[in-house]
C-alpha cells in the first residue's frame, strides 16, 4: 500500500515540535519530527513517539456525551453533535440573557491555535478568556512585564550560540522541546558551560557542568547574591548599564547586604561557588542565558526569582545579544505581513474582566490578555465584582492543575454549564455538564500558526487521518457552535476557507506549505537593543517599576527566608519528567507501560531515620488527604523536601490502566489555591509540608 507524509505538529504537550507522519490508508507507519525544521534533526522525545498510541487508545472520549447524573457520578447520556451543540448554545444563550455575556468564561493551556475559540468567546461578548498560566510561566511573564515592557516570548533563548547557559525552575531535559534540547547540546560540543541550580538531581542536573543544590525556597538568595557579585566586582556590562538600565544605583545599594556569604548560609551552597558562577558569566557575556523560569507556580518569592534571573542577563549585556536572549522578530520586522486574526472580527468587550486583572486595586500591573484564572474562579463563588455562570475548559483540567480538587470543586458550585472541550478524559471533563469530544492531534487540522523568533515563520498542522470516533477538529467545534448561535462571521465552510482568511495579506497560499509544512519569512536577524526596545515609561528596564509600586508590589523586594518544614515534615516539591505530560499522557498505552507510577524522592538520611528502604511503600500525608507511593531513596535530594512528578493519582474508572497508580501531588496542597503571588500572579504550589512515613 502507498505511503504518504504527512506535516503536522505534535500535541502531546503545550511544546508543540514540528513533525511527520507516514500513513499508509488511515494508519501512522511512522512519526518522526519535521527533517525540515531547524534543530529537530528528525527528532520526537518519547510522548511525542507515543502518538499513535493515543489514536489507538479507546480509553478516550469518542462521542459527545450530556451529564445524566449529578456532577462527578460519572453518568453520561450519549448524544448526536446535533443535540450536544444545541444544549450547549442553548444553555449559553440563555445564561447570557440572565446574567449577561460577561458571565460566560473560557480557559485553555494557551499556544499558538487560539484564534478559533477567543474568536467565538469574543463574538459572544465576553472578557473573560484566561489560561492555565497561572498555574505555570505567569511570574515569568510579569517579571519581563515589569522590566522591560515587554512580555516573555518577545525574547529568545539562542541555546545554539550561548557560552554559558544556568538553568534555574528549568528542567529542560525532561520537560522537552526538542528543539532547544539539540539546540544546548550542540553549544555543549561546542563548549559551553550549563549550571544547574535545583533542590534535586534531575537529568538536567546530571548533564550540567556545574549543579548547585539549594535548599528549598532560597534560589531568590542565590540570584541577590550574584548580582551582588556583578555589581561590587565590576563584572557587570557598563556601557549596556549605562545605556538601558534605570536606577542602578539603586540596584546597587538594594543588594549590597546580599554577598555570597549571606546566600550561603541561606541556600546551602558554598560562597566560593557563587563567586566562581559570577567570573564564570562575566567571562561568558554577552553570549549568556540564565534562563528565568518557565513553570515557575512555586514559591512566595518566585516573581521575584524570575525578576532577578532578567536583571542578571541585563547586566551580562545578553539582552538581545547573539547566544543571549534576542528579541523576536514578528513578520513585520523581516519586511513581511502577519496572518489576518478571526479574534479581530469582533469589537472589544465593553465589561471589565472578571478577575479585576488590568482595572482591580493590586491587580492593574497584571497582563490582561489571559488574566488569572485562579481569581475568576474566586469570582464564580463570591459573585463579585459579577457572576460566572457557564465555563468552558478547552483542553484544560484545572482539576489536577491547580491545588485541592473538592475546594476547587467547591468553588464551581454555583456553574449553571460547566463544558469540557477535550481529547483524552480528564478530572475536569468527568466532573462536566457537557464532554464535546476533540479529535486527537493526528486526527484533526489546525488554524495556520505564526512562530516568532531570530527566524521567524507560518507553520500549519495538517490532519493525517481520518477520526476513529465520533469526535471533531477544534476548530470545527466552535465553528458549528457558531453557525447553532447565527455567529455568521465564524461561519466557514472548511478549514482552506479558514487558511484563506488567514493568508490574504501576506502573498502566500496553503500550497507555499506543501513542500515542508512551514515557510520561513527571513532570518537570523539579531536586532541590537534601541530606543524602540523597551516598553516602559522611561524607555529603559526599569529596576524600579511604577506600576508594580503602584499596585503596592515592591520593585525590590528585601528576602525572606523560607518558613523550615515543621518538625519531621518536608516542603513537598513537584515537576516533570520525560516520559509523561502533566495528567493527560499518564493512560497512554506506551507510555503508561514505560511509567505507570510516580514514587516519592527522599533523602537518604531521612529515609533512614523513618526505617524506610528504597521501594518500600509509604504514605505521604497533609491533613486529611494521604497518598501511597514506593520510595526513592537517594542522596540527590535536599533533606527538606521530598518530590513526586504531577500528573498521578488517578480515580477515574474510565482510564483502567491509571486508576490507582501513584499519587496526585496537588491533593496535598489543601486550600493551596488561595495562596498566590502578589507580584507575579502564580499559585505557590510548594508552600505546603508533608509527613512520610513507611504504609
Amino acid at each position: 500500500m502507498k505511503h504518504s507524509k504527512v506535516y503536522s505538529v505534535c500535541g502531546m504537550c503545550t511544546v508543540r515540535c514540528p513533525m511527520m507522519a507516514t500513513v499508509s490508508g488511515n494508519k501512522v507507519v511512522h512519526l518522526q519530527g519535521n527533517p525540515h525544521a531547524s534543530g529537530i534533526k528528525g527528532a520526537l522525545c518519547a510522548r511525542g513517539a507515543a502518538g499513535a498510541a493515543l489514536i489507538a487508545d479507546d480509553e478516550r472520549p469518542q462521542f459527545p456525551m450530556i451529564r445524566a447524573g449529578e456532577r462527578g457520578e460519572g453518568k453520561w447520556r450519549k448524544v448526536s453533535w446535533d443535540e450536544a451543540l444545541a444544549y450547549v448554545a442553548g444553555e449559553l444563550s440563555r445564561i447570557k440573557e440572565a446574567h449577561g455575556a460577561r458571565s460566560i468564561l473560557l480557559s485553555d493551556r494557551g499556544g499558538p491555535f487560539r484564534d478559533m475559540h477567543r474568536a467565538f468567546l469574543k463574538a459572544l461578548g465576553s472578557p473573560n478568556y484566561c489560561n492555565h498560566d497561572s498555574a505555570c510561566a505567569r511570574n515569568v511573564q510579569h517579571a519581563a512585564l515589569s522590566l522591560f515592557g515587554f512580555g516573555r516570548k518577545d525574547v529568545a533563548y539562542d541555546y545554539k550560540n550561548s557560552k554559558h547557559v544556568v538553568l534555574q525552575t528549568r528542567n529542560i531535559f525532561e520537560a522537552i522541546n526538542v528543539k532547544e534540547v539539540n539546540d544546548l547540546l550542540d553549544a555543549k560540543d561546542a563548549g559551553a558551560k550549563i549550571t544547574c541550580i535545583d533542590v534535586r538531581t534531575t537529568v538536567t542536573a546530571a548533564k550540567a557542568d556545574t549543579f548547585l543544590m539549594v535548599r528549598p525556597g532560597t534560589d531568590y538568595a542565590l540570584n541577590l547574591a550574584v548580582i551582588h557579585e556583578l555589581l561590587s566586582r565590576d563584572l557587570y556590562d557598563k556601557a549596556f548599564a549605562a545605556a538601558w538600565i534605570k536606577d542602578l544605583d539603586a540596584l546597587k545599594a538594594f543588594v549590597a547586604p546580599y554577598d555570597t556569604h549571606f546566600a550561603a548560609a541561606e541556600t546551602g551552597v558554598p560562597a566560593s561557588r557563587i563567586a566562581a558562577l559570577a567570573d564564570a558569566l562575566a567571562a561568558a557575556a554577552p553570549a549568556v542565558i540564565w534562563h528565568p523560569g518557565w513553570m515557575t507556580a512555586r514559591y512566595g518569592d518566585s516573581f521575584n526569582v524570575c525578576r532577578s534571573a532578567y536583571v542578571i542577563n541585563a547586566l551580562l549585556g545578553s539582552i538581545g545579544a547573539k547566544g543571549g536572549l534576542p528579541l523576536v522578530n514578528k513578520p513585520a520586522h523581516v519586511g513581511k505581513k502577519g496572518l489576518k486574526n478571526l479574534v479581530d472580527l469582533f469589537p472589544k468587550p465593553g465589561d471589565k474582566r472578571v478577575d479585576g486583572v488590568g482595572w482591580m486595586e493590586g491587580r492593574t500591573h497584571f497582563d490582561t490578555g489571559p488574566g488569572l484564572v485562579n481569581l475568576a474562579y474566586e469570582a464564580i463563588e463570591s459573585g463579585e465584582p459579577y457572576p460566572i455562570r457557564a465555563y468552558i475548559a478547552h483542553r484544560h483540567d484545572p482539576l489536577m492543575a491547580f491545588p485541592d480538587t473538592a475546594d476547587l470543586k467547591r468553588r464551581w458550585a454555583k456553574l449553571e454549564l460547566l463544558v469540557s472541550v477535550t481529547f483524552s478524559w480528564s478530572d475536569t471533563a468527568w466532573f462536566s455538564d457537557v464532554v464535546l469530544p476533540m479529535s486527537p492531534y493526528l486526527e484533526r487540522e489546525s488554524m495556520i500558526a505564526s512562530k516568532s523568533g531570530v527566524s521567524p515563520s507560518f507553520f500549519v498542522r495538517r490532519r493525517a487521518l481520518e477520526p476513529r470516533f465520533d469526535t471533531r477538529a477544534d476548530w470545527e467545534i466552535y465553528r458549528d457552535l457558531a453557525r447553532v448561535m447565527g455567529i455568521k462571521e465564524l461561519d466557514f465552510a472548511g478549514i482552506e476557507d479558514i487558511w484563506a482568511y488567514q493568508l490574504q495579506d501576506t502573498g502566500l497560499s496553503i500550497a507555499d506549505f506543501e513542500a515542508t509544512g512551514m515557510v520561513g519569512l527571513g532570518g537570523p536577524l539579531y536586532r541590537p537593543v534601541d530606543e524602540k526596545t523597551f516598553k516602559t515609561a522611561s524607555g529603559k528596564i526599569e529596576m524600579v517599576n511604577p506600576k508594580l509600586e503602584a499596585d503596592g508590589v515592591v520593585s525590590l523586594a528585601p528576602y525572606v527566608s523560607p518558613a523550615a518544614p515543621p518538625e519531621g515534615a518536608f516542603r513537598v516539591s513537584f515537576g516533570r519528567v520525560g516520559l509523561h505530560t502533566q495528567g493527560h499522557t499518564v493512560n497512554n498505552p506506551l507510555l503508561f507501560a514505560q511509567m505507570p507510577e510516580n514514587v516519592l524522592w527522599i533523602n537518604a538520611a531521612e529515609a533512614a531515620k523513618r526505617g524506610i528502604a528504597d521501594g518500600a511503600l509509604v504514605e505521604v500525608r497533609n491533613g486529611s488527604f494521604a497518598g501511597r507511593l514506593k520510595a526513592k531513596v537517594t542522596e540527590g535530594i535536599h533533606p527538606e523536601t521530598v518530590f513526586m512528578v504531577h500528573g498521578f493519582g488517578h480515580t477515574l474508572p474510565v482510564e483502567s490502566r491509571a486508576r490507582g497508580r501513584g499519587a496526585a501531588d496537588n491533593e496535598l496542597m489543601p486550600g493551596g489555591i488561595a495562596n498566590w503571588d502578589k507580584g507575579g500572579g502564580g499559585v505557590c504550589m510548594q508552600e505546603h509540608f508533608v509527613t512520610v512515613a513507611p504504609a
